[in-house]
């Protein structure tokens, strides 16, 4: 069994944000698991099944000559990002709709590989089929295959203030503690609307969730981004779902990483630590042994619920924060850290205490 112990870095030393990938072979089969298809991950039986989806637009499929042309062949001076998929690189196509202008796109390339694959249909299915204002739009896509190459890309709405992780691992900037709360509202509001706001039955389980993965617009909105991870809830009358282990160390919940079942509450853990982190301005560490780092025992291991003490907020806010909305905060993200998944609470519940935070910090002089 894999024992992860998550903590919060308290030095200059930051964990990376590698994802994981473990086969299921490595953990038994979990006794009463279901064998359905629907109970089989995306990557035997295809992407999830979605039904009811609010997208009220099709997809554009662009030809790979356009994406070409809008980001100059994908050249360096374009590059915007990189991460798991592949490069993101900034681009600028022809509005498909009167008043046909120029708009910028993000324009994310593939790299060689089945998981790639696997990834870009499962975006294309989720957001082409459901629409929701905290969640990246995607505006179309792109698969050409040329000799022996294969072109996989997907087009997103531009997002031009990045990621909060780089705003959060920045040392020239600095998200003063209202606009943190209001990220934190933002990416509540897109988890609830997966896990409860698309009826009985069509649970969406994010599965990565991690402040890489939450992009802001110029307004500083928040969006959920990366949904090459996602998974259909149980079916009506089960408990969890069985999967492989996808996700990023230090993010994802201690019962996923040590059985595959899945639920939505392993979502509420990975926001459990983005909101440690947004309070502490610090990355989760990961001890992949049995034996605890003694750097780390006055932060909460949330892995066996050891060492709680404060944490320490992030010294970049100064006192420009409410204490009282800072408390509210870090209690929410200790229930939603509680080793036993069934304790902890659905992100509508979440979402409600954290909008209570908010109403804390708006009663704080400014």
């Amino acid at each position: 069994m894999v024992y992860l112990f998550t903590c919060f870095n308290t030095g200059d030393e930051q964990e990376s944000d590698d994802k994981f990938v473990t086969a299921r072979s490595q953990f038994s089969q979990p006794q009463g698991s279901a064998t359905t298809s629907q109970n089989v991950d995306y990557i035997n039986s295809g992407v999830p099944n979605l039904n009811g989806g609010s997208r009220s637009s099709p997809l554009r499929e662009f030809k790979l000559a356009e994406l070409n042309k809008a980001t100059n062949s994908f050249d360096q001076s374009t590059k915007i990002g990189e991460g798991g998929f592949g490069s993101v690189h900034l681009g600028i196509i022809k509005r498909s709709e009167h008043p046909f202008d120029d708009v910028r796109v993000a324009v994310k390339r593939g790299k060689k590989g089945q998981k790639v694959q696997r990834q870009w249909q499962t975006e294309v299915d989720v957001l082409g089929k459901i629409e929701h204002q905290n969640l990246v739009k995607l505006i179309g896509y792109c698969h050409e295959e040329h000799e022996n190459e294969s072109d996989w890309l997907l087009v997103y709405e531009y997002m031009p203030n990045r990621s909060l992780d780089y705003h959060l691992s920045s040392t020239n900037t600095s998200l003063p503690w209202p606009t943190r709360l209001k990220i934190a509202r933002d990416a509540a509001v897109g988890l609830t609307y997966l896990h409860e706001g698309r009826g009985p039955n069509n649970e969406i389980i994010f599965r990565d969730f991690k402040p890489s993965n939450v992009l802001l617009d110029k307004d500083w909105n928040a969006k959920l981004s990366d949904f090459g991870y996602v998974r259909e809830g149980p079916p009506d009358g089960q408990s969890h779902v069985s999967t492989l282990v996808v996700g990023t160390n230090g993010y994802a919940a201690p019962e996923y990483v040590s059985t595959g079942r899945i639920t939505s509450k392993i979502d509420v853990w990975s926001y459990g630590i983005f909101l440690k982190q947004l309070v502490t301005g610090q990355r989760p560490v990961v001890q992949k042994n049995t034996e605890m780092n003694p750097a780390c025992m006055r932060w909460a291991c949330c892995y066996v619920g050891a060492g709680k003490s404060k944490p320490v907020v992030d010294p970049r806010l100064g006192n420009e924060y409410s204490d009282s909305s800072v408390k509210k905060i870090l209690s929410i993200a200790d229930k939603c850290l509680v080793t036993n998944h069934k304790l902890r609470p659905t992100m509508s519940e979440v979402l409600k205490v954290v909008n209570e935070a908010i109403e804390l910090q708006n009663q704080h002089p400014s």
